[in-house]
């Protein structure tokens, strides 16, 4: 079984984290679990986040800011490659995803040898909010265009990413354009992303934190930058072929 740890970057989600936190540390009873480890990090939170993480028996690491998402991922991805785990599983901390899902991530990396897994919500979008599936699927029509590989929810914040990834891919974003930064250099590096259908689990009064016209911003920007990169790349090795 590959070395796992679960890594939760999160904002202000005291009701949610402690119980999330409980059943993720199941998965590593007993000495035989799935799970090394669970890393909550907290961007800044202004409730009682960080204290229900740590009586719930979580590993907490916190920024005295709010960051932004990304910058919480890479705080995760670095104490994870000082960890020596194999694979992390991102996930998010208001129970939008399943937990029990892991274990069909770990069994599908050591089936595939998958670089990057996504969790696919797609396959069932009854409850998925009006605005939330529209915007999913113009960017992952958009990151596939850019990454050349078909990629169905490009939106998902539930992965699992082997080390070699976090080790060889820099990212410089610091938002939620990270999960998106991430997809395409991951490609550009040569690794193979794969997808999992997962659960499509909206509350009734859930609320995004994406912010969506900055968010939508951002990932323009994102985009150009790279279209804009890889039309040089192009023109240069066209010219030194002549």
């Amino acid at each position: 079984m590959l070395k796992a740890g679960v890594i939760i970057p999160i904002y202000n989600e005291e009701k949610t984290i402690f119980s999330l936190v409980k059943n993720l540390l199941t998965l590593s009873a007993g000495g035989q679990g799935v799970v090394e480890e669970v890393v909550i990090i907290d961007d800044g939170s202004t409730d009682n986040t960080c204290k229900e993480a740590r009586k719930a028996g979580a590993q907490v690491i916190s920024h005295r800011e709010n960051k932004g998402k990304g910058e919480a991922l890479k705080t995760g991805f670095r104490y994870a490659l000082q960890k020596g785990f194999e694979v992390v599983i991102t996930m998010d901390g208001d129970e939008q995803h399943d937990w029990k899902e892991i274990p069909a991530f770990l069994e599908k990396a050591q089936e595939n040898q998958a670089d990057i897994i996504i969790g696919n919500r797609m396959g069932n979008v009854k409850s998925m909010p009006f605005l939330r599936l529209w915007t999913n699927r113009v960017t992952s029509w958009v990151i596939s265009a850019v990454a050349r590989q078909k990629i169905d929810d490009s939106q998902s914040g539930y992965r699992l990413i082997r080390k070699e990834v976090l080790q060889n891919v820099d990212l410089v974003t610091s938002n939620f354009d990270t999960e998106s930064e991430m997809l395409i250099k991951a490609v550009q590096h040569g690794y193979r992303i794969s997808s999992l259908p997962i659960k499509t689990i909206y509350k009734d009064k859930f609320t995004s934190k994406i912010k969506p016209i900055k968010d939508t911003i951002r990932f323009i920007k994102l985009v150009f930058k790279f279209w804009f990169f890889k039309k040089i790349e192009a023109r240069s090795q066209k010219t030194e072929s002549r």
